[in-house]
């Protein structure tokens, strides 16, 4: 990771520790991914950082939803059957419960966002298919 690049490109540095390289959700991204979890207590929030180009699968979030919450560099955001919408520093995306989307970095830039997990009884994640490259290439 280049460290140097990195804090230029999220506004000077993060905010927040990156944490270690994401090996526990690998499986669900194309890219490198960093996770720190800033508490697990009452509400799950995550720091994740993207390398350039890194993004995560469809997914969707039952019962609770999340909240992203944008701290730096410049990323996406896309709901299935929506247009992508372009994020950056200060931008929150309120994802319902049972909305298939996928979040992750521009293809230059590094690009981090806090996950805050929606509290709901009998709440879980399922994992989907990757975001396409042709479809992640058309993305400005």
């Amino acid at each position: 990771m280049d460290m140097e690049t990195m804090k230029k490109e999220l506004g000077g540095g993060a905010v927040f520790e990156t944490g270690d390289p994401n090996t526990a959700f690998a499986q669900y991204f194309i890219g490198q991914s960093y996770l720190k979890m800033l508490t697990t207590e009452g509400v799950g929030i995550g720091n994740v950082t993207f390398e350039p180009g890194c993004r995560n699968n469809w997914h969707i979030h039952h019962k609770g939803g999340q909240i992203l919450l944008v701290t730096g560099g410049r990323g996406w955001y896309q709901e299935w059957g929506k247009e992508a919408r372009e994020l950056k520093a200060g931008d929150v995306v309120n994802i319902p419960p049972e909305v298939k989307h996928w979040h992750g970095a521009a293809k230059d830039s590094w690009f981090s966002h806090l996950a805050v997990e929606v509290p709901a009884e009998g709440a879980s994640n399922e994992w989907l298919e990757a975001v396409s490259d042709e479809a992640y290439g058309k993305l400005k």
